[in-house]
């Protein structure tokens, strides 16, 4: 009879939710924007930023060359980096002691100097091997250059920032091949597989999805480090800005210039980091939800919609 009073009696009351306040978040917005509409009026009427003379030289040809060859070196020397990085994370876990400790050298060398050091010893090599050749030892030469025609500023670019870049890939790659569980590669073993095929086909692919972030990091790091080939006197977008504020002493906007164009490819590479994080994280529990371009490079959004990367 309760039993069924129970069910026959009136419903109970629905429940109303009630949402959380935040009031702590609702004043940190309006103070960051408080604050955003200040920065942003200061910039925007400051006379001392010269914004007609930034117009006149963001796309002055001199900017535009040395934004050129600052998009090759960053290329190029980011190709030498990863393959070399590779290679050396490659060398860093094999058996062999001989193999892995002359990687464990190099990388402590090249991570152990300064960068710009690199740099200038790259560019004036001549002073310590005046000559390069192959040939036999204490006999005669078969092949050799003066060092001074064989190693240019672009060369002793090269070769600073891609031999630099490689210690620290080795590192990132290392990392994101013992992020792979060990057993697959002992089954790979089992069924026969050589080293170097499990390396390709099983542990490689698994690991870019560890490996690409911290790639896309160093590719942003070096679209910047560049600027520190202006020590050796090779033309880049840095040094073009500087020759051009020389003569004219336009300081500030040559500056802002430079800024301009350093912040507009960095967001580039970053929304290209986004897509090829994407890619690799297919059929992760990892994956980002869809989001436009702004919530992509910023953040904007926080936790909401899925996971914070």
């Amino acid at each position: 009879m309760t039993e069924s009073n129970e069910r026959t009696g009136p419903a109970a009351e629905d429940i109303r939710a009630v949402p959380v306040r935040h009031y702590g978040r609702w004043i940190a917005g309006a103070l960051i924007l408080f604050v955003a509409v200040i920065v942003i009026r200061s910039v925007a009427t400051n006379p001392n930023m010269q914004w007609d003379v930034v117009g006149d030289y963001l796309f002055n040809e001199r900017i535009l060359r040395g934004l050129q060859n600052t998009l090759i070196l960053t290329a190029i020397s980011m190709v030498i980096g990863v393959l070399g990085g590779v290679l050396l994370a490659v060398m860093r876990m094999s058996p062999n002691p001989l193999t892995s400790g002359a990687a464990g050298v190099y990388i402590w060398l090249f991570r152990g100097t300064p960068l710009i050091t690199q740099l200038v010893i790259w560019n004036y090599f001549a002073l310590f091997y005046p000559r390069l050749g192959i040939g036999i030892p204490f006999g005669p030469e078969f092949v050799g250059t003066n060092t001074n025609s064989l190693i240019s500023p672009l060369i002793a670019a090269l070769l600073g920032l891609g031999l630099n870049e490689a210690a620290y890939m080795a590192e990132i790659v290392r990392g994101g091949l013992l992020s792979v569980d060990a057993g697959q590669l002992e089954a790979a073993s089992a069924l026969g597989m050589s080293r170097g095929k499990t390396l390709r086909r099983i542990i490689l692919p698994q690991a870019m999805r560890v490996i690409i972030p911290p790639t896309g990091n160093e590719t942003i790091a070096m679209l910047k480090t560049t600027s520190l080939v202006v020590v050796i006197g090779y033309f880049e977008l840095m040094l073009s800005a500087q020759q051009i504020y020389a003569q004219n002493y336009k300081i500030a906007p040559l500056l802002i210039v430079a800024a301009l164009w350093y912040l507009f490819m960095t967001s580039v590479l970053t929304l290209i980091q986004t897509q090829i994080e994407r890619y690799f994280a297919r059929g992760s529990s990892q994956t980002a939800p869809e989001k436009g371009w702004a919530a992509r490079m910023f953040g904007f959004g926080g936790l909401r919609g899925g996971v914070a990367r």
